[in-house]
């Protein structure tokens, strides 16, 4: 049975999550915007991100681990290819497409989660799940105020969903590493940060971005917004991967639901963003869609624990000296 210091810690860790993805993004945003180029900008990012992880793993005295992973080590490439690819197709897709088809399409990973949780890993969803689902999705549209009247479907909007197939295929491997490899979460994140960071690196200089880079005026506190940026990557990694770990994929796509309500809220209070009725109604879609599926956990728990409902769990062989199982429950 959990108790009140696990779910305060379970809260922790999703809503730094959430804080985390919204820094990154604010911070990518601006990046792009002052390089002027996608590939330099997260080539800078994550460079940040490498100096925190760097000295974070070895506080933590699992650096040496980074090279001791043996087979596993292809599994992790293969995390940080898709960490690359699943930003690279949104690039081409926003390059010629449209920003509103495009930030709908992107969105499609939340509906692919949940399809491959059904029907490839055979967990049940429940229709009060894929309802609230679609709520919080209709939810998030109504928040980004997407314009409409400019979406269509053109064959290069195909880029948006490969971006979004690539995000849902890199959390299921991500789950896999942790799950059946027993690969550790900041280990994880160390080598698909250092991928990232070499194909973002080669794509600069394929692209002749560094040409352009180097007319760039770079001042003192340009440096500590990419290090902002390198930071907010790294709690990404750090409590992005906890949270994969411990709740099922597609649970945690939808917490990240919330990323676009923060960004819209700061937006508000920093930029001076118009704040009107349909962005208000999509706030209040997304909080009712998430206290939805929370409900519907919390009732599935209880009647686990009267014996109403099997508990399904599945077993990993622990890393401790000695070797006993340990069971986590698969909600």
């Amino acid at each position: 049975m959990r108790t009140n210091k696990d779910i305060v810690a379970d809260v922790c860790c999703i809503a730094g999550m959430i804080v985390a993805w919204t820094g990154y993004y604010l911070a990518s945003d601006w990046a792009v915007a002052f390089t002027g180029s996608a590939f330099a900008a997260g080539m800078l990012l994550r460079a940040g991100a490498l100096v925190f992880l760097t000295v974070y793993l070895a506080a933590r005295k699992k650096l040496g681990a980074v090279f001791r992973q043996g087979k596993t080590a292809l599994v992790l490439l293969l995390i940080g290819v898709l960490g690359y690819m699943l930003d690279t197709f949104a690039n081409l897709g926003f390059a010629y497409g449209s920003v509103g088809t495009g930030t709908v399409l992107l969105k499609t990973d939340i509906l692919m989660a949940n399809i491959v949780t059904a029907v490839f890993l055979k967990e049940r969803l429940y229709l009060s799940d894929w309802v609230s689902t679609l709520v919080m999705l209709g939810g998030v549209i109504l928040v980004l105020d997407i314009d409409f009247g400019s979406a269509g479907f053109n064959w290069y909007d195909l880029f948006f969903i490969a971006s979004a197939a690539s995000v849902t295929a890199n959390a299921f491997v991500i789950k896999t590493a942790q799950d059946r490899l027993s690969a550790d979460s900041d280990v994880i994140g160390y080598y698909n940060n250092f991928v990232v960071l070499v194909l973002f690196t080669l794509s600069s200089l394929i692209a002749g971005d560094f040409e352009a880079l180097g007319a760039v005026e770079l001042e003192v506190w340009h440096v500590f917004a990419f290090l902002g940026g390198g930071l907010a990557q790294t709690l990404i990694y750090v409590f992005y991967y906890r949270n994969l770990k411990k709740h099922p994929v597609w649970v945690v796509k939808l917490y990240l639901l919330f990323v676009p309500v923060l960004t819209c809220i700061a937006g508000v209070f920093l930029f001076d963003e118009e704040f009107g009725w349909m962005k208000a109604v999509g706030m209040v879609l997304v909080l009712g869609g998430a206290a939805a599926i929370a409900l519907r956990g919390k009732i599935n728990r209880r009647r686990m624990e009267s014996g109403k409902l099997p508990s399904v769990v599945y077993q990993r062989e622990s890393t401790s000296k000695g070797g006993n199982d340990e069971t986590y429950p698969q909600r």
